[in-house]
């Protein structure tokens, strides 16, 4: 397996309050917040109950509630090219009820060819409804190592630079809670899908891309999700700063405009 372990500098305490967050990033303008939210992908998203049932407890959890509705098109194994030629994913976002659609690849089960191919095809269609695209940047595991998270994460810069694109950059946080804590398994026991820690983190980076707002206040009394019990709340002060990090960073090396 081709592991990356990148080390960040630390940025901020990750001690913060809902009153004293800020935005973490700049949406791309809407006529509204975006509340309607539909995720396009497979077992990546789809794993432990499903990314966007967890976007809605969360948003039910928060006070006062986020609002978001969140739907999907799912099916285990698919990279963007099999979402786009055999299920209903291109129709359902021609349906135009989204405000925002998250396009999840697969890099390791697909080529960066393929990649550059059906993203695009993806991000035209969305845009074509008046929605906002996001690419969820997913994350390299071991049965499939031919490609790096360097290599994965340059292939989303890159179509970031030409599409003007936002990215989700999941992978990399991921990589950078393995560094700083190596004891908090981002995988599951099969070493490629999420664990539970892996999948909050995944949460707490879309969430923060979708809206702007710090991850570090996305922290309800009560979150209804299945497992997280089984993080302690430090770890989940951990993984809310590790994702707030990231998507400083990400945004600060990116080049051009959104």
């Amino acid at each position: 397996m081709k592991s990356l372990l990148l080390l960040f500098p630390l940025l901020l305490c990750s001690c913060v309050s809902a009153g004293d967050a800020e935005p973490i990033t700049a949406p791309e303008p809407a006529a509204s917040k975006p509340t309607r939210v539909l995720f396009v992908g497979n077992s990546f998203t789809f794993w432990r109950g499903g990314l966007w049932k967890h976007l809605k407890a969360l948003s039910d959890a928060m006070e006062p509630a986020l609002g978001y509705e969140a739907e999907s098109v799912v099916r285990g194994g698919a990279s963007l090219e099999v979402m786009w030629k055999r299920t209903r994913a291109v129709e359902v976002i021609a349906e135009g009820r989204w405000d925002v659609v998250v396009l999840q690849e697969d890099l390791p089960e697909t080529s960066v060819a393929a990649f550059r191919e059906y993203g695009p095809r993806f991000v035209k269609a969305v845009r074509d409804t008046g929605a906002r695209p996001i690419l969820f940047m997913t994350w390299e595991y071991d049965r499939l190592d031919w490609i790096s998270m360097q290599e994965i994460a340059d292939a989303h810069r890159e179509m970031a630079a030409a599409l003007k694109i936002e990215v989700a950059p999941v992978g990399l946080a991921w990589s950078r809670a393995r560094a700083e804590r190596p004891d908090l398994n981002m995988y599951a026991r099969d070493r490629e899908h999420p664990s539970v820690a892996g999948m909050y983190l995944s949460l707490m980076v879309i969430e923060a891309t979708i809206s702007g707002a710090d991850p570090r206040s996305r922290n309800p009394a009560e979150l209804s999700i299945r497992g997280l019990e089984r993080l302690e709340p430090k770890d989940l002060e951990f993984l809310r700063d590790v994702a707030y990090k990231t998507i400083k960073e990400w945004s600060g090396a990116r080049q051009g405009p959104r």
